[in-house]
């Protein structure tokens, strides 16, 4: 007995099997219904997403000996024939191979006779957008005035390249690319029929790579339970379709988070053991990284993958919202330059260091930074300085004599006092922070409030208590102690603050500067000239101090 591939055995014999397509269902069941049938219909959409499938089961709805409805029975003959591909009034024809005027003329020289077998004539066009022009004219008028007993199903991925004048008289429905979700759960529901073994997680692979098509989806399930010898496994699906391991692409991201540049190579060279696609691992890349984003946007947003998700939880902590769209756009760039790439693991390792170079650093992070330059007294002893791996200098100085250094207590208690004036000009030391996002906010909003034992107090309004999350408190305390050089702890008391914030400082201070510029404006000679001569006047709100 020959076998049947999963595409055609599994292929929906009825409006309720289809998958994601409900809004053309819908249309086509309730035309069916009430007998509001249009003489020309047209399906548009990427290859797999049924526009030939659906074009039959309207063509078998309609010739159903039962009478016409939305739900034929698929046992009378006319039903069985359809199927089978043999109804005799049903004529499917590949425009790509019917492209000359004489063939489209011959074809529709028997438009004007009556059904042979059932009650209406079903003329199923695929691939529309390849006939000529001349094609086109040629199908115009009947198109336009079909006989009662014919009707016109035509489909194509290409909707742009029909005529103006065909897609006016036909009805168009835009048939969608299926998700991920819904090719999925299609996948697992066929396995489960077949009884077949799987892997939840390679499905999901199998679903992302069909890329909306489930035509797609079942080919790719046919070639996975060949590959896998009647399993389905996570890792012979990544085998078979060359993905990279999520796992990897996380490991990378984790160096990234600690800006480890040896790490992030070594994990390239990973990668590079099991010949993956480079491509595909920087668009798992940015999955990852969109996904990131949303969690910092929408903690309470449902994590895809249970495994995984804590990992990337975690990540989402440990990097700030600018650092995440920065390696998001970083990475889209890079995407668009890798084909020009004279090899592909030199273009993803050139990205992941761009992200490297181009994330922002506070003043004492420098320090940890894996790339980051020698200090100057390291440069001034005139003996070449050593190189690590890859290839950034390390200081040779020595460290000063012990008896220079006071002692511990004493130089920890001028620190603290040191840090402690530092902090009480609160609104000063907030504008020199490099920082930004919501924990710029934050601060921004606060007052000092105390400094006590190494621990930070402040103020926060209750007004402004949203800006208080633990990402954007810990980022705080993090600058803070690179800025001030020492580990601080931090407190937020949301009660109202007793003096002026940073925040309200700032526009008070703009607002006086924007007073005196339009005072300005006004007392300009030839500002005042004009309103006397031409009866002007100035708008303040288009006035703007100058910068500096």
């Amino acid at each position: 007995m020959s076998y049947e591939v999963l595409a055609r055995k599994w292929r929906p014999r009825r409006f309720e099997e289809l998958v994601g397509q409900e809004h053309v269902v819908q249309a086509l069941s309730n035309a069916l219904d009430h007998d509001r049938m249009h003489h020309a219909y047209l399906f548009t959409g990427t290859r797999g997403v049924g526009k030939t499938t659906l074009a039959r089961i309207f063509a078998k709805s309609l010739n159903c000996e039962q009478g016409v409805s939305s739900r034929p029975c698929g046992q009378c003959s006319a039903c069985r024939e359809v199927d089978e591909g043999r109804f005799v009034d049903l004529i499917e024809v590949d425009a790509a191979s019917r492209t000359k005027v004489d063939q489209t003329r011959e074809l529709l020289e028997n438009v004007p006779y009556a059904p042979a077998r059932g009650r209406y004539k079903v003329y199923l066009i695929d691939e529309v957008h390849m006939f000529s022009d001349s094609s086109f004219n040629a199908l115009l008028k009947t198109l336009e005035e079909p006989p009662p007993h014919v009707k016109f199903l035509l489909a194509t991925t290409d909707p742009q390249k029909v005529p103006m004048t065909v897609l006016s008289r036909c009805l168009q429905f835009g048939l969608k690319r299926l998700t991920p979700d819904q090719i999925g759960a299609q996948l697992q529901h066929i396995l489960e029929v077949e009884g077949i073994e799987f892997e939840a997680s390679a499905l999901s692979h199998l679903a992302r790579g069909a890329d909306g098509s489930m035509r797609d989806g079942l080919s790719l399930l046919d070639q996975a339970i060949a590959y896998g010898g009647g399993r389905v496994g996570d890792s012979d699906v990544r085998a078979m379709l060359g993905t990279v391991s999520r796992d990897g692409v996380l490991k990378l991201l984790e160096a990234l988070a600690v800006q480890d540049g040896a790490r992030v190579l070594e994990e390239v060279g990973r990668l590079a053991e099991s010949a993956p696609d480079f491509a595909a691992a920087l668009a798992e890349l940015l999955v990852i990284l969109h996904r990131m984003a949303v969690l910092q946007t929408v903690p309470e947003a449902p994590l895809d993958d249970v495994a995984d998700g804590e990992r990337v939880a975690a990540l989402a902590q440990c990097l700030s919202p600018e650092d995440v769209q920065l390696f998001f756009e970083i990475g889209v760039q890079g995407q668009r330059g890798l084909a020009f790439m004279p090899d592909p693991r030199v273009g993803l390792e050139m990205v992941l260091l761009r992200m490297l170079a181009f994330r922002p650093s506070g003043p004492a992070s420098s320090a940890e930074h894996p790339t980051a330059r020698p200090s100057s007294p390291a440069r001034s002893t005139g003996q070449p300085a050593p190189t690590t791996a890859l290839g950034t200098t390390v200081s040779s100085q020595s460290p000063p004599p012990a008896e220079a250094v006071p002692p511990a207590s004493a130089s920890e208690e001028r620190l603290e006092k040191d840090i402690g004036a530092r902090l009480a000009d609160w609104a000063a030391l907030v504008r020199s922070l490099n920082i930004g996002g919501i924990a710029s906010q934050l601060a921004a909003h606060s007052v000092f409030a105390g400094w006590n034992d190494g621990e930070l107090t402040l103020s926060l309004d209750p007004a402004n208590q949203t800006l208080r999350t633990a990402m954007a408190e810990e980022r705080l305390r993090k600058t803070l102690s690179e800025h001030l050089g020492g580990e601080i702890r931090l407190r937020i008391d949301v009660v109202a603050p007793q003096t002026e914030t940073p925040a309200q400082l700032k526009a008070r201070e703009d607002e006086q500067r924007q007073r005196k510029a339009v005072a300005a404006f006004e007392a300009d000679s030839l500002v005042k000239a004009a309103g006397e001569k031409l009866g002007a006047r100035p708008v303040p709100e288009t006035i703007a101090p100058t910068k500096g």
